[in-house]
């Protein structure tokens, strides 16, 4: 799949609540020669949300069967519904030669680099516990119960945040819009990458969840 003029495949992912998906939409916008890979799911259309835009909506039934025609790059089962990624989708556009993103879990992010593509990872931390809770709480997607569930899952998430090349903290929307877009133009940057200084800073948003 690789060739000279082959773009490249990145990985956003983010605990629910740290504005991974307005951050990814707003960045198409900014970012020439990017494609945002649209997921299927078998959850249920939300308000406002379209076929084909923001994820191709499909039954229990049919996604099980792509499972079982290896359709999917990755795929995972998150709050009892699946989402996953198609295969031919990704690299039809790797090899057209634009950049795509996958805005997945680490879940997913695993099983990508397990098959063996280049990929470049980036992790959205939230700025701390309220602000995540605040968040999920401002969406009114979801009842208390829902929230909850999220937030657990959401510290989960956040404890796998080792495993991603680059790392950004979403306190101010457009400075967090600006340093995702310094990384895809200048992948090889040593900006915003892993280091020592995000262990403390990850160990405090932990540490409220008790």
């Amino acid at each position: 799949m690789s060739t000279k003029n082959s773009g490249t495949l990145f990985i956003i992912a983010a605990p629910s609540g740290a504005g991974k998906t307005s951050l990814v939409k707003a960045l198409s916008k900014k970012t020439n020669g990017l494609s945002i890979s649209t997921s299927h799911t078998t959850r249920q259309p939300r308000e406002n949300e379209r076929e084909g835009e923001d994820y191709f909506f499909i039954g229990e039934k049919k996604f099980i069967d792509l499972i079982k025609e290896n359709y999917f790059l990755e795929y995972a089962k998150v709050f009892d519904n699946y989402y996953g990624t198609s295969r031919s989708l990704v690299e039809s556009e790797i090899e057209a030669g634009r950049n795509v993103i996958l805005e997945i879990d680490w879940q997913g992010a695993k099983q990508v680099k397990s098959v063996g593509l280049e990929i470049i990872s980036i992790f959205i931390l939230p700025p701390n516990y309220q602000a995540l809770r605040e968040r999920l709480l401002n969406r009114k997607k979801d009842n208390i119960q829902t929230i909850e569930r999220r937030m657990s899952a959401a510290f989960e998430e956040i404890s796998h945040y080792k495993e991603f090349d680059f790392i950004v903290i979403n306190d101010d929307f457009e400075q967090t819009l600006t340093k995702l877009n310094e990384i895809i133009i200048s992948p090889n940057t040593d900006l915003h990458r892993q280091s020592n200084f995000y262990d403390d800073f990850v160990s405090q948003i932990l540490a409220q969840q008790d």
